[in-house]
Parts: C-alpha cells; structure tokens; sequence
C-alpha cells in the first residue's frame, strides 16, 4: 500500500542528483576578470586573440585562473582586483596602441568561480539583476522629431523619382519639416501627381490648392504611419543596442521602452560608467560606392600616384588600398536584409541583399551604366571607414542581388552580419544615468539571503515541533524544493532580483502549506480510526486533490503577472511560478517517498510520529470524552479500542463527564 516501486525512487535520485549538480555554482560566487571584445565590426576575436591575451598577461607577470574564449569575446578570471586592474592596463597597452581608434575593448567583468568539472556540465549559476550585483542604469531619449524628419526627407527623394518617372514636368518638390510641397504649373499635372502619391505612397495625406498661377499640393504624413515608424524606431534601436551591448559581456542586460520615445538600459556588474556611455553611443552607417575604375585610381591603389580629385582611399579587412568615388549611392537604411547563402549553379558561398524600393531603382540604374566595374561597400564607426568588399557588378542589378566569389562560408556569414549591422534609427541621448556599487548589491544578496533562510528555519522548527517526525519529512521535502527552484532557474539562466527573492520566500509557503495539507489529512484519518498504513495512503490520496486545485489557482494569478507585468513583477512571477511547480513535486512526491520509506516496509506498523492527534469530545467513548494520541497513530480496531474511559466502582458505570485518561501506544 506504501511502498513506492524502484523505478519511482530512481526517479527522485535522478532529480536530487541534476537539482544538486545545477544549483551548486551558485554557491561559489564570483571572481573578478577582463573581458576583451571587438571594438569594431571588421575585427574579429578568434583564438589568435586568445594567443595575444596570454602573451600579454604573461609579460606583466599575471598568471589568470582561467582563460575562456567564447563567440564574442576573450576573458581572463583572477583572484583578486588588484591583479584585475593590473591585467587590464597591461592588455590596454598590448592591444590598444591608439586610444582614438581602438580594435578591441578592455572591460572589467565578473566570471563565476565555478569548478571546471562543472562549466563542462553546463551548470552555471543564475544571473544577478542590477539591484543584487550593481552595475549602471541609463535612461536614454530617443529623438522621434529627427527620425520623422529622416522619413519626410526620404518621402521628398522618392517623389521626386516617382514625377520624372511619370514625366510630369514644371514641378517642384521641398520639404518643410515634416510637411512636402509639390508646386506644377497646371491643373492636368496637379492630377497627375495626386494620384501617384495615392497609388504609391500610401502613409502621405494630401491636400491641394492654388496660389497665384501655381498649383499646390501639400503631403504630411499620417498620424498612424507617424506611430508606426516611431514604434519601428524604438524597436531597430533597441536591437542595436542589444548587439553592441553583447561587447561589454553585460551577463543579462535589460534592454526595454519606457513610453513612447525613452528606452532604459540596464548593465548589471559594469562598473565603468564612460565605457559603458561610449559603446551605447557608438554609431556604424553602411555606405556603397563605385570604386574609382580610372588610370590615376588605379595608380593611386597601386601606392604610384596621388589620390584623384573626388574619390577616397580606403583600406579593406586585408589592409589593401582600395580608391573610391566620394558619390553615395546608397547606404544602410536602403538595405533591409543580408543572408548568406550557396549559389545553386556553383555551390559557392554567397551573401543575398534585399533592398528597398529607393535603393533598388538605383542599383538598377547605377548596374546599367557601370557594368563590369566594381562597387565597394564601406562601413563607418566613429568617423572612419573600412571596405567589406569590392565585387564587380555582372549583371542589372534590382530590390534582390548576390554577393559570390572566392569567399568561404564563414567570410560569407560575416559579411552578412556586418551587412545587417545598421545604424540607429533615431539618434538618442542620454538623459539619466546611475550607478550601484557592487557593496550595495552584496548587501542585498546578504539580506536577501537571510530572509528566505531565517523563513526557512522557522517553518522547519514549527513543523518538527508540531508534526514530530512527519515534519521532519516535510522540512527535507521543503529544503528540496528550495534546491530545485534554484537548479531551475539556473538552468533557464534567469535572472535574480530583489523581487524575486521575495517571491522565493513567497514559495517556501506555498510549498510547506502542501505538506500541512497531508498531515492534517492523516490525523483526520487517524481520528476516524483507520490503521496507520491505510491513514497514511489516504492522507495522501485525498490531499491531492485540495493540493492540485490551490496550486493551479495560484499558478493562474502568477502566469497573468508574467503576461501583464514588466521589470521586478516579470521577475518576481518568473520564480513564483516555478516555485509552484517544484513544489508540488517536493511536497507530494517526494516527501511520499520519504514516508513509504521509513513506514512501508513495516507490516505491522502501529503508531507513528505525527504529533499531538487531537479527538473531539464524544466521538469514541460516548458523550464528554476525549481522547488525545501524543506521537502515536491509530491500531487496528474501532475507535473506542483507542482509550478506556476511566472506570467507576465494581458493578458501576464510570463517572459520566471526565475524560479519560490518555492511552499511548509505544
């Protein structure tokens, strides 16, 4: 009746055991480090990176716990700052030997202690928010008035091409902040133009006039088109924000809109505030050109001659000069997508570009008059620029074209993540900055910690007072149920915040309130007389049901502050809700194993150790009686086998009203 079959306990040792193994690094803490990362776009981190780290640690006399190399960057764990701060300024002077252009970016990190044997396990521990591990809160404003100005001006460009598309003549069209004003000199063209706009720019309202002998037809944008590209900002800034962020090595970063036009960033543990300030200001544009095809560009390239009057010299990822034409065709925010790819005749890498309409009326017109001549496209960030590639142009180009040649599949990955690596949307500034020192953060784990643990403590204490050796189970089950909240959140690689510390105080209540539930089940059980073993099956059997449907209506209120909520209550519903599910497996299945263990193998159990079983007046031993079981459990038999009323002189009743005496059974 309560003896669980081996396959069940197999089943808890398996979960004990990766409960146990994803929760322990979060009980090494962490140890300061120096991340290197790419400055730019063009510079890639590989383990010749790797090589020059170690090389330059090495001279300064520091020797780093560990040396990892990830996708995006090189970090370097030691044992203590000063040798942080020392490793820092020896790897600045080794591979940045121009401040003001900079390959790489030397920042202060913190890595987990976590031993080897571990990290190969893929067990880390949970990330820290910005309340536990300190770090910088900025608030940054995002100018909608200049994005929907940028729009209004590539509104006026694309009109302009669509009229002498058209060929309708004696017009003109300037733009007036927000407002476009297109004059013609008669009424037909007046026409003409109105229904161009209405056929092929749908997000511009018009309204047309006359002024003297010119006709006027003024085009504003719409309200919802207005909304539309200020969302579309927000969210391509965003976005930008979140790549060039991943360079600091920020653990769990907080990237989100706050109203209409403000985004909050949130870095825990980065402590250097002007690092911070100048990767989130950086700014990269994508610019294509024509490559300079004449005998002095050519001359130029070759290191024999001088620059030609309107063209560039550029150098390429191999540091070759390439000469380019100072004309912009297009740029970055013509080019929507850059996938790479195979070509289906050569099975060559190659890179696909999508453009938009604008850029691709002129790649079409540029391909026709420049065929067989190359076209470079450049990469600008803090003013200096860089050519990705120069291919030659093979064909009439259009919205879709393709990038081949002698490249490999990982230079073809790399070019289409530079291709789509655009600039911001909106410029934006920085309107509020703070810092957390990483005391302060200290102090909250340590209070944090203390009120889930001093909560804990007192629950274990209550109950092993009140429910004896059956809350001695129910404190083990609620100490595994802590273990596994943590192991799962670690291994969803959540992050931790005050909010939701609470909300892990919160579920060590929730959790425990299961095992009142099949306690005080069992005793009912055992004052309505049935044996031990079948108390306990009951108890169990019945509790489920009660504890299925509090937890499900829990669980519903915690999922609707995950959908609705946002920051500290996302947080603190992430772990309230998993606090939930562990907790009904803790609470119900393993502390049943625990029970059938100790209790299953005993056939003839009589008397367990659940506390004081209280037994109402009159409910065994006739009216007034009372019976009280102090850590014992029922025997076999019917209730009033329970106690003895106490008995009165020889051929006389007991006296009616006085309860008996307490019978235990040991």
């Amino acid at each position: 009746m309560n003896r669980y079959p081996v396959w069940k306990y197999a089943i808890i040792v398996i979960v004990l055991l990766v409960g146990l193994i994803y929760a322990l690094p979060n009980f090494f803490g962490e140890a300061p480090a120096v991340q290197v990362s790419a400055a730019k776009s063009v510079v890639k981190v590989d383990a010749g990176t790797q090589a020059r780290v170690a090389d330059a640690l090495k001279a300064a006399g520091l020797t780093p716990d560990l040396l990892t190399l990830d996708a995006t960057s090189v970090r370097a764990r030691f044992t203590s700052t000063d040798d942080q701060l020392k490793a820092r300024d020896a790897l600045q002077r080794a591979l940045v030997p121009d401040p003001n252009d900079p390959p790489y970016v030397v920042a202060l990190n913190l890595l987990p202690r976590s031993p080897a044997w571990l990290s190969a396990l893929h067990a880390f521990p949970m990330y820290l928010g910005l309340d536990l591990r300190g770090g910088v809160d900025f608030l940054l404003q995002v100018d909608m008035q200049g994005a929907i100005d940028k729009k209004a001006e590539s509104f006026a460009s694309d009109l302009r091409s669509g009229l002498r598309d058209k060929s309708i003549r004696g017009s003109s069209v300037t733009r007036n902040g927000q407002t476009i004003e297109l004059r013609f000199r008669d009424a037909d063209s007046l026409a003409q133009a109105k229904a161009l706009v209405q056929d092929q720019f749908a997000d511009l309202a018009t309204t047309d006039s006359q002024q003297g002998g010119d006709y006027l037809l003024t085009a504003t944008i719409r309200p919802e088109a207005v909304r539309r590209l200020q969302d579309a900002a927000l969210k391509q800034n965003i976005t930008t924000l979140h790549n060039r962020i991943n360079e600091l090595g920020v653990s769990e970063p907080v990237i989100q809109q706050q109203g209409l036009d403000r985004i909050v960033v949130q870095l825990p543990g980065v402590q250097d505030t002007a690092k911070a300030k100048d990767i989130l200001g950086r700014t990269a544009t994508l610019e294509m050109r024509l490559v300079d095809e004449s005998a002095e560009g050519r001359a130029a390239e070759l290191g024999t001659g001088p620059v030609p009057f309107g063209s560039e010299k550029f150098l390429d990822r191999s540091g070759r000069p390439v000469i380019v034409k100072k004309q912009v065709l297009v740029t970055g925010e013509n080019l929507t997508d850059a996938q790479p790819g195979f070509d289906s005749q050569t099975q060559q890498p190659k890179v696909d570009l999508t453009m938009d309409a604008k850029g691709g009326r002129i790649m079409r017109d540029v391909s026709r008059d420049n065929y067989r001549k190359r076209m470079a496209m450049l990469i600008f960030e803090k003013g200096k620029g860089e050519v990705l590639t120069a291919p030659s142009i093979n064909g009439e180009l259009g919205n879709r074209f393709q990038i081949s040649g002698s490249m490999s599949v990982v230079e073809a990955n790399d070019l289409a993540l530079l291709l789509r690596a655009g600039s911001l949307a909106a410029p934006m500034e920085i309107i509020q900055e703070r810092t957390i020192g990483p005391s302060l953060g200290a102090d909250n784990i340590k209070k944090g910690f203390d009120s889930v643990m001093y909560g804990f403590a007192a629950i274990m204490v209550f109950m092993c007072i009140y429910y004896a050796l059956f809350g001695v189970f129910s404190s083990i089950a609620l100490a595994v149920n802590l273990m596994l909240l943590v192991a799962v959140l670690s291994m969803l690689q959540a992050t931790l915040t005050l909010p939701g510390i609470a909300a892990m105080a919160l579920a060590i209540g929730v959790a425990i309130d299961s095992n009142v539930l099949i306690n005080e089940r069992i005793r009912e059980e055992l004052r309505n007389g049935a044996s031990p073993q079948a108390a306990i099956h009951a108890g169990y059997e019945r509790a489920w049901g009660t504890i299925l449907d509090s937890n499900v209506t829990t669980l519903i209120a915690g999922v609707a502050l995950l959908a609705f909520g946002s920051g500290p209550i996302r947080g603190f519903a992430v772990v309230h809700c998993i606090g939930i599910v562990t907790s009904m497996f803790s609470a119900v299945f393993f502390s049943r194993g625990l029970v059938n263990f100790w209790y299953g193998s005993k056939k003839k159990l009589k008397s367990v150790s659940i506390g004081t079983v209280w037994r109402p007046a009159g409910a065994a031993a006739g009216a007034g009686q009372a019976t009280d079981l102090t850590a014992v459990a029922a025997t076999t038999g019917s209730a009033g086998a329970l106690s003895a009323a106490r008995p009165g002189k020889p051929g006389k009743p007991g006296k009616p009203g006085k309860p008996s005496k307490a019978v235990a059974a040991k």
